[in-house]
């Protein structure tokens, strides 16, 4: 059995439904295993051909439907929740739910929480529809358990890009279900109260205090690095969920002001090798996707920062208001 809940049947009643000629399918990199196999069986259930995107995908804010228009009748979009933003092509999202159990790591996390009575709980897109079965089991143990919500996201969901449903929690710790580091990091950020997540592909339980030090630690690093800086890029994606020129443009006339010199900089994908032809500048500010200064530190030679710590550089921001970037849809840069 996959791993995860493809719904191929309501893609192919999509299809049916829109009588679609060419259809494109789209995968985030997790899931694009997957894409032969359905596109097999749509090519084989329909009357439909099936043209898979086989450029990363990062999100909602990354379907192809500008690369596509004209060239497709409609978009399955595979791994991720719909965004409140204009989609060129019709789109269909498919949230590929997964299958795996968590009532182990859930076991297991209880000695975790025991010191704790009131639990935010908060996952993402792969797990929603575990979510009513997570509270009635911490409820059930007796914890009380509170869910956010926001006008960007679905009850409880976070994003890479957004963590508007943990705002404001009224938590003493809050619960993450889901793999990686990033999303929990963001939820201890923004939320100034203990992590606790749950991997339930690795059958991990850890606590984020340890890992957002050491994060927080690298990003000192590159923002002192960054004080010496003179020369900037101001880089602006062209994916239209990522797509913020109007705070590029704020950022430019900010270092201006401050003397430096700045250019904004579109691409579509953020890579170090995109950036190595500009010897010339000292620095990045990203205005795309908030992951890519944080996850892809590494990579870069010269410092690459979030808006919010550009203005730590430019002592707008105290270092212990530090605070990731985030993206709200419901708030569109233009």
């Amino acid at each position: 059995m996959s791993m995860y809940n493809m719904d191929l049947d309501k893609a192919i009643r999509k299809i049916q439904s829109k009588d679609a000629k060419t259809v494109g399918l789209q995968f985030p990199e997790g899931l694009k295993m997957q894409a032969v196999k359905i596109a097999r069986e749509i090519e084989r259930q329909t009357d439909a051909t099936v043209i898979i995107s086989g450029d990363p995908c990062f999100g909602a804010c990354d379907v192809s439907d500008y690369k596509m228009k004209g060239s497709v009748d409609l978009i399955i979009h595979y791994g991720h929740t719909p965004l409140p933003l204009r989609y060129e092509v019709p789109t269909l999202f498919i949230e590929a739910f997964s299958n795996i159990d968590v009532k182990k790591d859930l076991e297991k996390c209880l000695e975790e929480l025991k010191d704790y009575s009131r639990v935010g709980l908060v996952t993402t897109t792969q797990h929603l529809h575990l979510l009513n079965e997570i509270y009635d089991y911490l409820e059930d143990n007796g914890k009380e358990v509170v869910v956010g919500s926001s006008p960007s996201t679905r009850k409880g969901q976070v994003l890479g890009c957004n963590f508007s449903s943990i705002k404001d929690l009224d938590a003493e710790i809050i619960l993450f279900v889901g793999s990686g580091n990033f999303h929990p990091l963001g939820i201890n950020l923004f939320s100034n109260t203990p992590v606790l997540a749950i991997d339930p592909y690795n059958n991990e339980i850890r606590r984020m205090d340890d890992y957002t030090d050491r994060i927080l630690r690298i990003r000192f690093a590159r923002i002192t690095k960054a004080k010496s800086a003179k020369k900037w890029g101001i880089l602006v994606s062209t994916k239209e969920g990522q797509y913020r020129m109007k705070l590029a443009k704020e950022i430019k006339k900010t270092l201006e002001e401050s003397g430096m010199e700045a250019y904004i900089i579109m691409v579509d994908n953020v890579t170090p090798d995109i950036l190595l032809p500009y010897l010339e500048l000292d620095a990045f500010v990203v205005s795309a996707c908030p992951r890519i200064a944080i996850d892809d530190s590494q990579m870069y030679k010269k410092p690459l920062l979030t808006p919010q710590e550009l203005e730590i550089v430019l002592n707008k921001r105290e270092w212990e208001n530090y605070q990731l970037d985030e993206i709200l849809f419901h708030e569109r840069y233009k």
